[in-house]
């Protein structure tokens, strides 16, 4: 299978199953669209058809290249990778390397968009005790296996209402890791009302990277992230994250906002967000109950679709200028990446990564919290809902009947689980809003990957000329 669409200037054809990238001129996109089921002779005179200011021995020979690329296995290429589904998962059974550590179920914001209900996940406010999370660390631990490094995310909530906890579990990890033989790398998730200059000196010690919310504009932030009196926090937040990231030093951090029905013009607040300084960025759809008044709608779609397009063009012109900024969901490589194992596997939620609630509660991950049926088991006792957890274990791409089809199925891997299972009541369901943002979310990654690699190039040749 392949993919060709025409952005940013180039002519992109993406071959699935291999992965190659192919930036084409016109005559070739024309003959890869016309070459599978045609003969040679039927696929040239139909694009010499098309092409009459060339002379067709120049459309044999581009077909020619066509098909030599396609004997290599760079286009066209088989997808022969459903007997791997599965593979990686039986094989790293019972090996937990990530935990998402619920250190606060309550929060000091009221956003009413949170798909957390404001911190409670639907149950309790409640705070993680130090001997909870110390257990958590354990559990992970003993549950590893050889892997060396290991994952925490510390979220609420909001958990800087649980500081000292935070600080506490942090010096226990530090104090168990090398006898253990393995590396903590702990994330911090802050709405950034709490941050203080001992907030700030242990962030950066301590964290391997930070998430700052902040949805962008002031009027967009302050329009849901409100405290319980109604007032923004834009203001309150803004300058502590300036603080916070200008003493980070280049560690890794992201400015994590939300896009809603109320903002689908998101560009706007990228664009605010680089004008405050801040160059590692995230904007995610809102995840909300269905008919809330932040859900995007049909209407949105377009306009989020032409967003992503234009955010595209603004990160190449950046670039360009010098000025270049990360989006987390362009972050794309594609000469590497990942595995072929791990990209029809999935996220590994609920097998390989779990979230802990305040009372030691095991759910698949943070979007599952508070759905009873969904609990694992504990932190003491493991996993004992062995059945849930094979659900889990046999999520993966082709599990997905719709996602046979798509041409962008290893690279979202099935889509995630919650976004599927609150969309269609079954994990191994499709979230078909979601994937029309995931498509166009690759193209315009694809295509910033594209461009660097043609400047990449250009330099390249200016060097050599110079020398």
């Amino acid at each position: 299978m392949i993919h060709q669409y025409k952005l940013g200037g180039y002519n992109i054809v993406l071959d699935v199953a291999s992965g190659a990238v192919h930036a084409v001129d016109e005559v070739a996109y024309d003959i890869i669209s016309e070459y599978e089921g045609k003969s040679r002779d039927e696929v040239v005179s139909a694009v010499a058809a098309a092409h009459s200011d060339l002379p067709r021995a120049d459309i044999e020979e581009c077909y020619d290249q066509v098909a030599e690329l396609a004997a290599e296995g760079s286009l066209f290429a088989v997808d022969n990778f459903e007997p791997m589904a599965g593979k990686l998962k039986e094989r790293t059974a019972g090996v937990v390397k990530a935990l998402c550590l619920h250190v606060a179920h309550t929060c000091n914001l009221n956003c009413s968009y949170c798909f957390a209900s404001q911190g409670k996940y639907h149950g309790d406010r409640a705070v993680m005790s130090y001997e909870v999370g110390k257990q958590a660390l354990d559990f992970l631990v003993a549950h590893s296996g050889t892997r060396h490094n290991l994952e925490v995310d510390f979220f609420g909530g909001e958990p800087l209402m649980n500081f000292d906890v935070v600080k506490r579990l942090v010096a226990y990890a530090r104090s168990i890791e090398k006898e253990a033989g393995k590396n903590f790398r702990f994330t911090l998730t802050t709405n950034g009302v709490l941050i203080d200059d001992d907030v700030i000196d242990f962030a950066n010690r301590e964290m391997s990277n930070v998430v700052l919310s902040l949805d962008g504009r002031r009027e967009v932030h302050d329009r849901y992230r409100v405290d319980y009196a109604g007032n923004g926090s834009w203001d309150r937040i803004v300058p502590k994250f300036q603080k916070l990231v200008a003493a980070r030093g280049g560690k890794n951090y992201y400015m994590r906002g939300t896009f809603t029905h109320a903002n689908p013009d998101f560009l706007k607040d990228i664009e605010t967000m680089l004008d405050l300084g801040f160059t590692e960025l995230s904007m995610e759809p809102v995840v909300c109950a269905p008919g809330d008044a932040a859900e995007l709608t049909a209407e949105d779609l377009p306009v989020v679709l032409d967003q992503y397009e234009k955010l595209a063009d603004l990160m190449i012109k950046r670039d360009r200028e010098g000025k270049p900024f990360t989006f987390y969901h362009y972050m794309i490589d594609l000469e590497g990446g990942p595995c072929i194992y791990k990209r029809i596997s999935g996220c590994g939620s609920g097998t390989e990564y779990m979230a802990v609630t305040p009372w030691g509660d095991l759910y698949p991950c943070h979007q599952f919290v508070g759905e009873e049926k969904f609990r694992l088991g504990d932190i003491w006792h493991g996993v004992t809902n062995t059945a849930v957890q094979s659900e889990f274990a046999a999520c993966n791409v082709y599990a997905h009947r719709e996602c046979r089809d798509c041409w962008a199925r290893l690279y979202c891997s099935g889509g995630c689980a919650a976004n599927a299972y609150h969309s269609t009541g079954s994990v191994t369901g499709v979230y078909k809003y979601g994937c029309e943002l995931f498509r166009k979310r690759i193209e315009c990654a694809v295509m910033v990957a594209v461009d660097r690699a043609f400047r990449a190039a250009e330099e390249a040749d200016d060097d050599d000329s110079d020398n």
